[in-house]
């Protein structure tokens, strides 16, 4: 794990007994249950919860159809599109949200894939090196990431701050395992 001098450490969830008391009945434990446990799928007719994770293409959760909105983005940072989680949360009577950031992450150092990204911008979407150079010079500070584990608990409590009635729990999806950790 990308994990840099943790300041927090991650739950694992290798039975029901290791889901912690305050979640039991929420749609997080389902949540958990569905991917970590391989709990069989019961039909769902509306989403139970929101989840906000990144948009890595090597994370799949293991979750019925109809079961929860999801909202990806790079690093799970959603600041600046709050409306979308306003939606969901007003919308579609949402009280539980799972924030889930994940091991390796590619905002973690971002600042240190500036020539890849640029590169790949020139090659692949026909911009100048300077189009491509002040494009990243000006977004990649907003969203790079120190370590995945902080970033989910900070974003988290930042949420919470907004939504006082919704309960945010932060995670982390290890690549390495595929299973979810609370944070």
């Amino acid at each position: 794990m990308t994990n840099k001098n943790p300041t927090h450490s991650l739950k694992s969830i290798l039975s029901e007994k290791d889901i912690p008391e305050h979640l039991l009945n929420t749609p997080i434990a389902e949540l958990l249950k569905y991917h970590n446990l391989s709990l069989g799928f019961k039909e769902c007719e509306k989403a139970q919860m929101a989840i906000v994770m990144c948009m890595d293409n090597r994370k799949q959760l293991k979750i019925p159809n109809k079961f929860a909105y999801i909202l990806r983005t790079a690093g799970a940072r959603i600041t600046g599109s709050e409306f979308k989680l306003s939606f969901v949360i007003g919308f579609g009577d949402i009280k539980h949200v799972a924030l889930i950031g994940h091991s390796n992450c590619g905002m973690i150092n971002l600042m240190g894939k500036k020539d890849k990204i640029v590169q790949g911008l020139v090659q692949n979407a026909g911009w100048t090196k300077e189009q491509a150079e002040n494009h990243f010079n000006s977004f990649a500070p907003f969203f790079e990431i120190e370590n995945e584990v902080d970033f989910v608990i900070s974003e988290s409590k930042r949420l919470k701050e907004k939504y006082p009635n919704i309960l945010f729990v932060p995670m982390i999806y290890k690549v390495e395992d595929n299973k979810l950790y609370l944070c």
